[in-house]
């Protein structure tokens, strides 16, 4: 019927071509998803996309019980769209003691929460012996919870700073009590746009390096793409097809998350935000060209509880989870939910809203069957 559809419409003939190769769960090339992004109308894009979704999750949108905790904000680096680094000493920074965290853990936990997410700064004093007791003592008051922490960029500092290899650095931190590692710090991998919005920060080939090492490791992850700033359409379609790529690889990629770029209280504030139409088409493309990921998350403290339910219906099966307020790294670019959480009766309420199913799940997308 979906076939029937699309070969009846006035699209172009290429357009029809891609879509039939959709349709087979064929995989798309660079160009003809860079075409997708340039041509394809936004009702194309969700028929599309929404069959994907369907065929990997059917009605299911995905969610879980967690809580994020950000160590610092205290960080080496200084990239032009961050609005949430600062220097040690300077207005605004913080450092949370392993004290105030595990307070953190534990009020979270008697709370139910299965998910414990811990980003932050790339402090400049802290290595991989710090972090390891941080996940030491987090695992003793948590042992049943998925921990999962620090961004590529965070451990890349980490592992050069202790002087250990990839390999060793994830075994320490496995050993201590790390189940998995977030996407964070990917941004857009091409070079030419990484010198202009992150130039001290890791590169896109040792973001890729360090995921491919944790999984090596037996270390899952997710994958992250910050759009909507100064990189073009080619600049996406390559990042995603790195990713495809590695998925390939190693199959430990769990869900990719795209990002968007918000422009407040950062050196690129001169930008303006891509619309909601750009976002819905974003997440359409992500999940029809990336066809070996089996999730593409919606994060929505970032984009909002309404373009969240919007996307639903673009290929997005995953929206998070409770949050519990403690996340500030949007808040702190101008968002407009500046204390991001939601129960559990929220998130259904959502989920049912766009005529999906509500599942909630662990940090490896089983289903947690609750009375």
């Amino acid at each position: 019927m979906l076939t029937q559809l699309i070969q009846n419409s006035s699209i172009s003939n290429d357009l029809k071509q891609i879509s039939e190769k959709v349709i087979k769960l064929q995989r798309l090339t660079l160009d003809e998803g860079l075409m997708l992004y340039e041509k394809a109308d936004l009702s194309l894009l969700a028929l599309l996309a929404n069959f994907v979704r369907e065929k990997k999750n059917g009605l299911y949108t995905y969610y879980i019980k967690n809580i994020h905790i950000e160590p610092t904000n205290i960080c080496v680096h200084k990239c032009r769209f961050c609005s949430y680094s600062r220097k040690a000493g300077e207005a605004g920074s913080w450092e949370l003691s392993i004290e105030e965290i595990i307070e953190k853990v534990v009020a979270a936990t008697d709370k139910g929460i299965t998910e414990i997410h811990i980003v932050g700064g790339v402090h400049p004093d802290r290595d991989i012996a710090y972090y390891s007791m941080m996940i030491g003592e987090v695992r003793k008051v948590a042992p049943s919870s998925h921990i999962k922490a620090f961004t590529a960029v965070e451990l890349d500092y980490m592992f050069k700073k202790s002087g250990k290899t990839y390999a060793e650095g994830f075994e320490i931190l496995k050993k201590a009590g790390l189940n998995s590692i977030p996407g964070g710090g990917a941004e857009i991998f091409h070079e030419d746009i990484r010198r202009q919005i992150c130039d001290t920060k890791s590169g896109g080939i040792t973001w890729l390096k360090i995921h491919e090492a944790a999984h090596h490791c037996g270390i899952p992850s997710n994958a992250t793409m910050l759009y909507g700033h100064i990189e073009k359409y080619i600049h996406r379609i390559d990042h995603l097809n790195k990713l495809r790529e590695l998925q390939d690889s190693t199959g430990l990629f769990n869900a990719f998350i795209p990002l968007k770029y918000r422009n407040k209280n950062n050196e690129m504030s001169d930008l303006k935000e891509v619309s909601i139409i750009e976002d819905l088409r974003n997440y359409a493309v992500c999940r029809i060209f990336l066809d070996n990921f089996a999730h593409i998350k919606a994060y929505w403290p970032m984009i909002g509880k309404a373009t969240t339910q919007l996307a639903l219906s673009f290929g997005v099966d995953d929206i998070d989870g409770t949050i519990e307020d403690s996340t500030r790294i949007y808040s702190m670019a101008g968002v407009e939910d500046q204390s991001p959480a939601m129960t559990t009766d929220d998130l259904h309420e959502l989920i049912i809203a766009a005529k999906k199913i509500p599942a909630e799940r662990d940090s490896l997308y089983n289903i947690v069957n609750r009375q």
